[in-house]
């Protein structure tokens, strides 16, 4: 079955497809290794024949992402948080620790089937899928397809950047105002817009501050990469930042709200999640430790 179908009009370059698919099939095949992986699997079409990924695009080509053949999946008995849910698509509350999905047990796609009703609807998905990822580390707002057209609908809305995203960080340092970082990631172009919301003393780093994050791209850890890049890495990101790295904590990065347009109502849903309580206790616990040793 057909996950994703592009047409190939006004290339500014000539290009291959695997770079094709790596930069237009970001919310299904987010990194270059899932990339390479689907043109192994053969799930990777140009113009209805399986394609190499050396092969040179032209316009008006058809670059089709289909689905792997049905195979047995295992579910995984985690409970999760239903924001949302009707025939066509869900909306969850997915919790840090968990990959979305992957080649082990322990994924939010494994739990789906025990949270999330099968649609009843001609195109249903025999497993509702993501249509987006978050980190492993990240908690948040995840949203779910539960048919084949709302899959292909909501990955084509947030690769033309319709999904509107807002996360919110607890970085080391001081960061005001706000402003945008538009550093390369990969060699592709990435955008991110912040906001300073709350900035606090803190013995360990000198300054903590809370960040409103608004990212319009969505390559791999990318808040991540631009915070790091920017001398403010986000608490608790040992992989960007591995100078005073706070363990047993986690990464202080949360998806807390969302808009998008239903495929299918014609309209538009928002869902918003308070910050998570950890922030306010790092807070709290960052202040009484200079009270108790600056003071």
């Amino acid at each position: 079955m057909i996950i994703r179908q592009i047409r190939v009009e006004n290339p500014s370059e000539r290009i291959r497809i695997s770079d094709y698919v790596f930069e237009h099939f970001t919310s299904n095949l987010p990194s270059k290794s899932s990339v390479k992986k689907a043109f192994k699997k053969q799930l990777i079409l140009l113009n209805n024949q399986i394609a190499q990924s050396g092969d040179w695009l032209s316009e008006y080509d058809v670059v089709t992402l289909i689905d792997e053949p049905s195979i047995q999946q295992k579910e995984f008995p985690l409970d999760l948080e239903i924001l949302f849910e009707d025939e066509y698509l869900a909306v969850i509350n997915k919790p840090a620790g968990y990959s979305v999905n992957g080649n082990f047990f322990k994924t939010i796609q494994n739990a789906l089937s025990h949270n999330i009703q099968v649609s009843t609807l001609d195109d249903a998905l025999r497993i509702p899928r993501p249509v987006h990822r978050l980190d492993k580390l990240t908690s948040g707002i995840l949203l779910i397809a539960k048919t084949r057209r709302v899959q292909i609908n909501l990955g084509s809305q947030f690769e033309n950047q319709e999904v509107s995203k807002t996360y919110y960080a607890l970085v080391k340092g001081k960061l005001e105002g706000n402003g945008e970082f538009d550093s390369d990631i990969e060699g592709l172009s990435a955008f991110t817009s912040y906001k300073s919301v709350r900035i606090e003393k803190s013995l360990s780093y000198d300054w903590v501050s809370l960040v409103e994050l608004k990212p319009k791209t969505g390559r791999t850890h990318q808040l991540r990469i631009h915070l790091a890049k920017s001398g403010h890495p986000i608490i608790g990101d040992y992989i960007h930042d591995n100078e005073n790295v706070l363990k047993g904590k986690g990464l202080f990065l949360s998806a807390c709200k969302i808009s998008f347009k239903h495929p299918e109502i014609d309209e538009v849903l928002s869902f918003e999640l308070a910050i998570p309580n950890k922030y306010d206790s790092l807070f709290e616990r960052e202040r009484k430790r200079w009270d108790k040793f600056k003071a």
